[in-house]
């Protein structure tokens, strides 16, 4: 048999050839890539904030946390923070995770069985799919925001167990959006379970509070859970689950991602009341993104794009082929501009695709050169479509 190392070295050969060759590449240029919507990640408002929330502590207080939360990890900043979590999100209850990949992996696997039925949206995150295949349940995946198809399915007796229906709000490589009102009535109607990865949306959308779309949709006391992130729109890091206290109380008691890791650290906690406060304090800044968005939609489509407006931060452009996507982004990044391109597996085959985030501290001026750069790289004799679902 071969050597390992040669077969490995191998298929690398293979995806470099079929355009698909990742590498780890520092930031550079103007940022369009990172989920920092609301611009808080570099905000000297926000480092201000959090510099003054630790000289506040006292001096014995530690920032990290060197176990888990049932053996000496937890501390009266993770019970705060979950407690005003679960206000933001308008929930009874909050738990804490490292990241929302590990939330979703645990949440889906300690509530979901194999002899349950999960209907999921065949553009959902790999968290989301990899949390169904480890709950090892039975799967029903339906086409992207295909509500018909997914009151077909659950109008289906499935009594071995129960059903769960599974979604993202604001899709990230679409930047599109379910319609959380509608799943929620009919997870109603036909005695499912809903679970929402809110993540892309959490700290954007809500008049209120800005939440995320399981508040703009009323949704948050339908929910079996809500997921949500700390490391997009609030700029730092870190995942919690939001829902009834139940549904808590049993992730503290079974959720393995939870039970048997460290936890999240003190210091993160407070940069996350920190990131928390500014938001609230500062709504413009969810105002202004998405109307920055829109603003480069429109100057595409002046430019010859078309495709749906969307509603939401990301702005994806779907150019199908690997190679070509990788020159169109490099020639972006040579004019200063720093845009990635997502290429498959992240995308099915032939959606390859320069994904741009739009963020509160860009200007009218950064939007319109983007546009423009963008124009000049991409246009082609036929229209191109600014977004196009996943098959």
């Amino acid at each position: 048999m071969r050597p390992l190392v040669d077969e490995l070295r191998e298929r690398l050969g293979e995806l470099a050839a079929q355009g698909l060759h990742r590498e780890l590449r520092a930031p550079a240029g103007i940022d369009f890539c990172s989920n920092d919507y609301l611009g808080l990640a570099g905000d000297p408002g926000l480092r201000a904030a959090l510099l003054d929330r630790l000289r506040s502590l006292d001096p014995g207080e530690a920032l990290s946390a060197p176990a888990s939360r049932l053996l000496r990890g937890h501390v009266a900043e993770h019970a705060a923070l979950e407690r005003r979590l679960a206000r933001y999100k308008g929930t009874e209850a909050a738990l804490l995770f490292p990241s929302g990949y590990q939330a979703n992996l645990g949440l889906l696997a300690t509530l979901i069985g194999p002899a349950d039925r999960a209907v999921s949206d065949a553009a959902n995150h790999a968290s989301l799919i990899d949390g169904l295949r480890l709950a090892g349940c039975r799967k029903v995946v339906f086409p992207h925001l295909d509500g018909e198809a997914v009151e077909r399915e659950l109008a289906r007796p499935h009594p071995a167990g129960r059903t769960f229906l599974v979604t993202e709000s604001l899709f990230s490589m679409d930047g599109d959006v379910a319609p959380l009102g509608l799943y929620a009535g009919l997870a109603s109607r036909y005695g499912a379970e809903l679970i929402v990865d809110d993540a892309h949306a959490t700290g954007l959308f809500g008049e209120e509070r800005g939440s995320g779309l399981g508040e703009r949709f009323g949704i948050a006391g339908q929910a079996t859970a809500i997921v949500s992130t700390c490391g997009k729109a609030l700029g730092v890091a870190g995942a919690f689950v939001a829902g009834p206290r139940v549904v808590i109380d049993t992730l503290v008691h079974r959720c393995r991602p939870f039970l048997f890791t460290t936890a999240v650290p003190p210091l993160l906690a407070h940069a996350i009341g920190a990131a928390l406060d500014l938001a609230e304090a500062e709504p413009w800044r969810r105002r202004l993104v998405l109307a920055l968005a829109d603003r480069l939609r429109d100057r595409l489509r002046a430019a010859g794009f078309d495709g749906p407006l969307g509603v939401g931060p990301i702005v994806p452009v779907l150019l199908g082929e690997n190679h070509r996507t990788i020159a169109v982004a490099e020639e972006l990044q040579r004019q200063g501009f720093d845009v990635r391109m997502v290429r498959p597996p992240t995308v099915p085959p032939g959606t390859a695709r320069l994904r741009i985030s739009v963020h509160a501290d860009r200007s009218e001026a950064e939007i319109d050169a983007l546009a423009e750069a963008l124009a000049a790289a991409v246009i082609a004799p036929r229209p191109r479509r600014l977004c196009e679902a996943a098959p």
